[in-house]
């Protein structure tokens, strides 16, 4: 009886990715794609609220914090209000790396804090990979 190949490689891994830079956005999410991770690459958070609500359950959501109208950690607020992808890890990729922010983001159980300036995308990438495989 001849057995169908399983997952012999890292699982499978979906991810919703916000971030209100378009360039920088559109980067992550081809960095992303080239690492195996099914994307989806969303400007506004509202809209990442809306596809939650609907029902969606990404592995890991990855969020900005410093954005117009709602921030990253509204944005993490409501999510947890709410019990959205109860499932999922929250990571955090800002510019903003001051310990304030790394502790009002700990508030918000993330599961990992990466500074955009001190990662290159296909780091970011690994990073990614690392906290939803070990986590």
């Amino acid at each position: 009886m001849d057995k169908k190949e399983t997952h012999t490689h890292i699982p499978a891994t979906s991810v919703i990715l916000i971030d209100d830079d378009m360039f920088l956005l559109d980067m992550y999410a081809i960095k992303f794609k080239e690492c195996g991770i099914a994307v989806d690459a969303i400007t506004d958070p509202n809209l990442a609220l809306g596809k939650l609500r609907a029902g969606a359950t990404p592995d890991v959501v990855v969020v900005d914090i410093i954005m117009p109208g709602m921030g990253g950690f509204d944005f993490l607020e409501t999510v947890r209000k709410e019990k959205l992808a109860p499932n999922a890890k929250y990571v955090v990729l800002s510019n903003q790396g001051q310990q304030d922010d790394l502790d009002r983001a700990k508030k918000y159980d993330v599961a990992g804090y990466i500074i955009k300036a001190s990662a290159i995308p296909s780091e970011v990438c690994q990073k990614v990979l690392a906290i939803h495989t070990n986590a």
